[in-house]
């Protein structure tokens, strides 16, 4: 039985590490980076003061940080078809994994952006930079080191969460860990051994995050050193 057990893990390891390369990986960054984009745009829209803009963006986060993602991905792929709509399983989840993130990204963002002194902002338009302008050589990059590490935690958080792509036919890396139990009749062993994966996955992003938030860190003493002036 332990022999059986034991070939039954090795075989089936690169079996289900595969489609997480080629399925778990390219759905995590292809979702983050449209949640990025779409957060972006939602955090300006809050701080950019324009009433219609601002409650479009808040009733965004409000709805998609208020139902649960599973049924989101369940209204876009079966929902979205009764209208006319017709999306693969792989879209669909990049869609719905990206707008979920987006609502919590987007605070994220939002928060960083308020974090920026507002000497900064008024020494911008001192100076005659315009709003797009004034957001994209002053505030932005005063706000990615403080928005950085929770928006690399929502993509470890992302990683995890793509599993959830197996209940609309996605077959990433636990769609494949459930078809080798369906068939081994092992389901602790093979969903113990998927566990492991996401885990090695999550523990590299880990490693990245605290190689990059150190630099983040030396390059801010390095300009605080300096004395190198924002605008400049």
């Amino acid at each position: 039985m332990t022999q059986r057990l034991a070939e039954i893990l090795i075989s089936s390891f690169t079996k289900i590490l595969i489609p997480g390369i080629r399925v778990t990986i390219p759905l995590t960054i292809l979702s983050f980076a449209f949640s990025l984009v779409l957060a972006l745009l939602l955090a300006l829209f809050q701080v950019a003061d324009v009433p219609v803009l601002k409650q479009f963006s808040q009733i965004y986060i409000w709805i998609f940080r208020g139902t649960p993602l599973l049924v989101q991905l369940f209204i876009i792929f079966f929902g979205l078809p009764s209208l006319g709509i017709m999306l693969e399983a792989f879209p669909s989840a990049v869609i719905a994994f990206g707008m979920n993130l987006a609502a919590y990204n987007a605070e994220v963002i939002r928060a960083a952006i308020l974090a920026v002194p507002k000497g900064q902002t008024e020494a911008a338009y001192l100076v005659g930079l315009s709003y797009p302008q004034l957001m994209a050589r002053v505030v932005i990059p005063q706000a990615f080191p403080i928005a950085f590490p929770s928006l690399f935690n929502n993509l470890i958080s992302l990683v995890k969460d793509t599993s959830l792509a197996s209940s609309i036919t996605v077959v990433e890396l636990f769609t494949t860990a459930q078809q080798i139990a369906a068939r081994t009749f092992e389901p602790f062993a093979l969903y113990c051994e998927a566990a492991v994966i996401y885990l090695i996955f999550c523990t590299v992003l880990t490693w990245i995050q605290a190689a990059v938030e150190k630099k983040l860190v030396w390059e801010h003493k390095e300009s605080t050193g300096r004395k190198k002036p924002i605008l400049g």
